[in-house]
This record gives C-alpha cells, structure tokens and sequence, in this order.
C-alpha cells in the first residue's frame, strides 16, 4: 500500500454518523433573530423577487413614484436581464444599462459617470444593471459585475431613504440570490398571484431565506404583493401558511392593465389608485422582516384544487420493458433452480 492509499480515511459507521452530526450542527438555527423593530439604518434597501411577467416592474415603478410623490428620496434598481423594471417612469423608454455603458466606456477608454447610467422622472432615480446579449453569458454573473460598477460608483456614499432593487424570483442562481445570500437588503418583498408558478416562485424566495438565516444571515420576508388579484385567495392562502403578511392585493382590473400597457404611472393622489399605492408604500416602509416557513410542493399543490393541479394523481412507475418499447426481450434469470431430489 502506498503512502497516498494510508491517508485516504476508511468510512465506518461511527465516522458517518459524526459527519453527519457535524454538519447539522453547522446548518442549526442561528442565535441572531431578524429585528422586529424598525431599521434603524437611514436607507432601506428592499429587495423585491417574483416570477417572470407577475408584475415586479409594475408595482416597483408606481411605488416608487408613490413614495417620491410623498418626499422621500428613492432609487429604483433594475436587476433583471430584461431591463425593463424602469421603463414605465419613462414612457416606454429604455435606459442605458450600467452594463452595456461601462463596456462602451472602457473601449473609448473612459470612465462610467452617474449621469451615463441614472436618470431621473418624478422624483425617482433610476437605474438598470443590464446583462449579457442572449447566449452569451450568465445573467447572475452580470448582476455580480454590475454592483461591483455601483461600488465604485460610491453607491455607499449615496443618499435615500429606500432603495428598491428588482430582482427575477430565480434565486436558484447566485447571482439573482445576492442580496438575500450576502444580506445587501434589510428585507425583501416577494411579488405574486393566485397561480401556482408564481407561488412557486415566492415559496422558493422564501426557502432561499431559511437557509441563508441558518447559515447567520439577516435577511428577512417583509411581506406579499398580490398582483392581478382575482379574489380566489390562493395567493392570501399561501401567505398565511408561509406566516407573511400581504401587503397589497392589486386588483386584476381592465383599467390598470391598459395604463400598465400605455406606459401610464397609476401610484400617484392625483389618480384613482393613489390611495391603494398609498397604502402600498406605508405597508413596505413599516413591515419588519420575517422569518417565512416554506412549503413543501405537496404543501404548495394542496393550496390548490387538485383537479387543477394534478395533485390527487397517483404516479405509476415505469418498467424495464416499458423503457426498451418494441426492442424488449426476455431477460434471462440468473437465479438457479434445483430440482427435488
């Protein structure tokens, strides 16, 4: 035996079970609880996830006019690829990406200014991160490259009262998981609807922050915006059972569907949704983060009509024959058989 093979460790089953107590000793819940009183902190960043297409860019854009519109100082971060979270504040206008500019500045041999990437509309600053062309890198990693541009930029010498990031509810990804994973927000705000995917979604936000809080993390679920709220209380059903509150439900109604389309700003008193954004943006300065208890998916289904779902479907489990279709063939037995004697 060689001198390698005497330090490869020989697994018994007293060796297991200690690994196995060490490392759930490492996962066991922290002694730090997520504060239940109000940040103390002048800024509070707010880190909004949910499913593709739900609405995040919608109800970031109104409420942060909202809040502007009130007097406080608010930057609305776009975090998604799409970067679309802040076209609304500018009529259907895209801005430049930090991601994009800081490629074409450092090409010319130039560096990125604030007024090349953040501009401004109602009282909201704004900004998109960007990400890379189709095909051609990871959108977390971007994400990851983009707030090292905002540090440099002294995005901690900035001054506001919330900064608000749009975030795709993939937190799979670690770049999307980022302020959850490296406590960059003192909250987060998860966007969802009476359907099954974005719950999913939200309900793996939320499994995202039990186990960042296990491993010392900070990082707590302020809350749900129900958007598109067509009163079947799915949505109301799953955040009861996650134990968070809802802190809007926006009604899945044909006039804000056809501003939202026509790039018209609805969180504002001079219109008939002031008062619901109103609500909105007291309910997402004064909710404390907390600490959310995912589902599991038979949990998650079970908020739904298993007719819907599928849920009540017994799974049937496929053979060997199944497998090989019109090419099956008798598998001999190795099994011996010994006659009577």
């Amino acid at each position: 035996m060689t001198a390698l093979d005497d330090r490869v460790p020989v697994l018994t089953e007293d060796s297991i079970a200690d690994n196995d107590r060490r490392l759930r000793e490492e996962a066991s819940e922290p002694t730090l609880e997520v504060p239940s009183a109000p940040p103390t902190k002048k800024t509070q960043i707010i880190a909004i996830y949910g499913k593709g297409g739900i609405g995040k860019s919608f109800t970031l854009a109104n409420l942060s006019h909202m809040m502007a519109e009130r007097g406080k100082r608010v930057l609305l971060i776009g975090c998604d690829p799409k970067s679309d979270t802040t076209s609304l504040l500018f009529g259907g206008k895209a801005c430049p990406t930090i991601i994009e500019t800081s490629t074409k500045k450092n090409l010319a041999g130039e560096p990125v200014q604030i007024g090349d990437v953040c501009f401004k509309s109602g009282g909201v600053f704004a900004m998109e991160l960007g990400g890379p062309e189709v095909g051609r890198g990871c959108g977390g990693r971007g994400i990851i490259h983009g707030f090292e541009l905002l540090e440099k930029l002294g995005f901690h010498d900035w001054d506001f009262d919330y900064v608000l990031l749009d975030f795709l509810g993939d937190v799979v990804c670690g770049g999307f998981g980022l302020p959850i994973a490296r406590d960059m927000a003192q909250k987060v705000i998860v966007v969802g609807s009476n359907d099954l995917q974005s719950l999913y979604v939200a309900n793996n936000v939320c499994s995202a922050v039990e186990y960042f809080r296990k491993m010392g993390g900070n990082v707590g679920v302020a809350g749900m915006v129900i958007n598109k709220d067509d009163g079947t209380g799915e949505a109301q059903a799953f955040a009861d059972a996650v134990n968070i509150p809802v802190l809007a439900a926006i009604p899945a109604d044909d006039d804000l569907r056809k501003k939202s389309a026509n790039y018209q700003i609805v969180g504002t008193d001079a219109g008939p949704w002031g008062a619901l954004f109103g609500e909105l943006a007291d309910n997402v300065a004064e909710a404390p983060p907390t600490h959310p208890s995912a589902l599991t998916q038979d949990e998650l289904l079970g908020l739904f009509s298993a007719h819907d779902t599928g849920a009540d479907v017994v799974l049937e489990p496929a053979s060997d024959a199944d497998m090989r279709g019109k090419h099956a063939k008798p598998v001999k037995s190795l099994e011996v058989v010994y006659d009577d004697v």
